[in-house]
């Protein structure tokens, strides 16, 4: 007995010390270097109805990865099919499929065979004829498409985070919700403006030349001659540097992408001149900054425009060779532009646009509120479990509200080891776990009384309460235990802060019933030779 009182002391011992290691990062905020070097660090995080700040739910638009991705198909084709010399009359788009008809039918082998051999990812989904020239209906394989639909929310989720992270928010909440929908919760803040620009924004950086028509690009804009082949007309910012006042300026670029921000290694801000204002210093990496030294020596004299979604930042004159992997974009920014478009391009371009559907602000008056009520809905709770128990209950009440004082010191450790964000739907759940954390003790407690009243003695009575309370006592909290994890694993943040505080309460609550409170009781038995049980 003594033995096994002693192992069960050290370990409930043990817990509790580890559960002020793992608090005291919450408490304070400025912990000294030793303790971060071996010590847990981790602290409980308030959720943004605490703390206040900012709620986006983004929808990305899978589809368009989707379209992105035969789009890329379609110009491989074509350029395949040139190189393989086999003549095609046009290839162009319909919907999410690649149509292509061939300048004649003793081209159809050589074709097929193309696609099998270099475009494993697509498919003929139907063919037909015209004019005695065959014509294709190409798609993507299903299971291809699938992968680029998962993928897409998966990199754009990566890709937000990233972003988040470098905009300098602390603790930001970004998660998956649902089939195509992002989570971003951005406690403390309060310019939501600024934080959808920077997260929403898609940051597709190309690089493409000038058309030789842009010496007349205004008979274009006006409509007076069509666009030639192969060509888009895009515009610019321009600020004319005597008056300040904004233009947009039109260019006319050949359709064809030299070059894309995936081989984008860092981007940084440089001051420019007055005139001129800060600028972004690309650094390629190795594969970029030989595809840029090939793109350069082959134009010179030619105007290579960067452009950023669909906008012409700017459009120099390749005057030599450049290499050592080097590329500048300006194009009027201001300081807070300028440290924007280097955090989207350092982080990388979102794999398809993505749309606000949820917006929320919470102030931070708001969240004061909120933790004001949470912490008086939590006191009087506890007040009033704490007051029944000793009353009806006496010593073995005051006995079960230590107990749930460790109770509620335990789960707070277990929110700060698993990282969890306290919610107000969390501090809800404390407070059922409140209640249901003295349920155990009642359980025994009845049971002690009824072997009482049979006319036991305290040792007999105490052993019987335990092993006759614990059947029911880990049914009811397996099950509720295992409703948490359903809400958990299905519901969305409110939801999942509830069920990860309900979940922690249970286990704790378990631990502190069955063996904390024995352990007062054993040691009352053999060091104290308890004789009577006031319950």
């Amino acid at each position: 007995m003594k033995t096994s009182l002693l192992y069960r002391a050290l370990l409930f011992a043990a817990v509790t010390v580890a559960a002020v290691l793992l608090l005291v990062p919450t408490a304070v905020s400025d912990l000294p270097a030793f303790w971060k070097s071996f010590l847990p660090v981790g602290r409980v995080r308030l959720g943004l109805d605490l703390r206040g700040g900012t709620h986006l739910v983004l929808a990305v638009e899978v589809d368009k990865a989707v379209r992105h991705a035969v789009e890329r198909s379609a110009e491989d084709l074509k350029r395949e099919m040139r190189e393989a010399k086999i003549d095609f009359a046009r290839i162009d788009l319909q919907d999410s499929a690649i149509a292509v008809a061939l300048a004649s039918a003793e081209s159809r082998n050589l074709f097929t065979d193309l696609l099998a051999r270099r475009f494993p990812t697509l498919r003929i989904e139907d063919t037909s004829a015209q004019d005695g020239r065959p014509l294709y209906r190409i798609g993507l394989v299903r299971a291809e498409e699938q992968r680029l639909r998962e993928f897409a929310v998966e990199q754009s989720l990566e890709t937000i985070r990233n972003r988040v992270d470098q905009f300098g928010v602390a603790e930001p909440i970004i998660q998956r919700q649902g089939a195509t929908d992002i989570l971003i919760q951005l406690p403390g803040v309060q310019d939501p403006q600024r934080a959808k620009q920077l997260i929403g924004r898609t940051a597709i950086l190309e690089f493409k030349l000038l058309a030789p028509e842009q010496d007349h690009v205004g008979d274009y804009v006006n409509g007076k001659k069509p666009l030639p082949p192969e060509t888009q007309l895009l515009y610019g910012p321009e600020v004319d540097p005597i008056t300040q006042t904004a233009r947009r300026v039109p260019y006319l670029v050949q359709a064809r992408t030299l070059m894309t921000g995936e081989v984008v290694a860092d981007a940084r801000v440089r001051p420019g001149t007055a005139l001129e204002g800060p600028k972004v210093d690309l650094e390629l990496n190795a594969r970029g900054a030989k595809i840029f030294d090939e793109i350069t020596s082959a134009n010179v004299g030619k105007r290579l425009a960067i452009i950023l979604d669909n906008t012409v930042y700017s459009a120099p004159v390749i005057r030599e060779r450049i290499g050592g992997g080097r590329a500048e974009i300006s194009g009027s920014f201001d300081i807070k532009e300028a440290r924007d478009l280097a955090i989207v391009l350092r982080a990388g371009a979102l794999p398809a646009p993505v749309h606000i559907a949820e917006e929320r602000t919470v102030g931070p008056s708001l969240g004061k509120d909120s933790i004001r009520q949470g912490l008086l809905s939590f006191a009087l709770g506890g007040s009033l479990v704490v007051l029944f128990m000793v009353v009806y209950y006496r010593f073995a009440g005051f006995l079960a509200d230590c107990a749930l004082v460790f109770n509620i010191l335990f789960l707070m450790a277990g929110m700060a080891a698993l990282g969890s964000t306290l919610t107000l739907p969390g501090i809800a759940g404390i407070v059922l776990t409140l209640g249901m954390a003295v349920d155990a003790n009642v359980l025994i407690n009845e049971r002690i009384r009824e072997e009482l009243r049979l006319g036991k003695t305290a040792r007999a009575a105490i052993e019987a309460g335990y092993e006759r309370a614990l059947p029911a006592i880990l049914d009811s909290n397996i099950t509720t235990f295992l409703s948490g994890l359903i809400l958990f694993q299905f519901g969305s943040g409110p939801v999942r802060g509830f069920a990860v505080t309900l979940c922690l309460g249970i286990a704790s609550s378990v631990f502190t019933a069955v063996i904390g409170t024995r352990i007062v009781y054993d040691y009352l038995l053999t060091y104290r030779r308890l004789q009577t049980v006031s319950v």
